[in-house]
């Protein structure tokens, strides 16, 4: 599907600026009644993604599990306009 991002649980001792550098793209998934879940993504996929969904709902696979989400917060650096980090509201 087009609007399909492949995730995975975020590296323990990594931190976001390491993940960038590394062409991850560090992402939280908030959903109501659970804890919030911190995740990491390949900054390419996501891009190509985000380019033809924008604000759509993204279907978010990790592993087994699936989540269906808005983006809430698209944290983007001022001066090269560079994705920094990715906040995602499961629907």
């Amino acid at each position: 599907m087009e609007n399909t991002v492949k995730i995975e649980a975020r590296e323990q001792g990594k931190n976001p600026r390491q993940l960038r550098e590394e062409g991850f793209l560090p992402a939280t998934i908030y959903a109501k009644g659970q804890e919030s879940l911190s995740v990491q993504m390949n900054k390419r996929d996501f891009i190509n993604v985000y380019k033809k969904v924008k604000d759509g709902t993204y279907e978010l696979v990790m592993g087994s599990k699936k989540y269906n989400a808005v983006i809430q917060n698209l944290q983007v650096e001022a001066s090269t306009q560079k994705e920094l980090n990715v906040e995602f509201k499961a629907v």
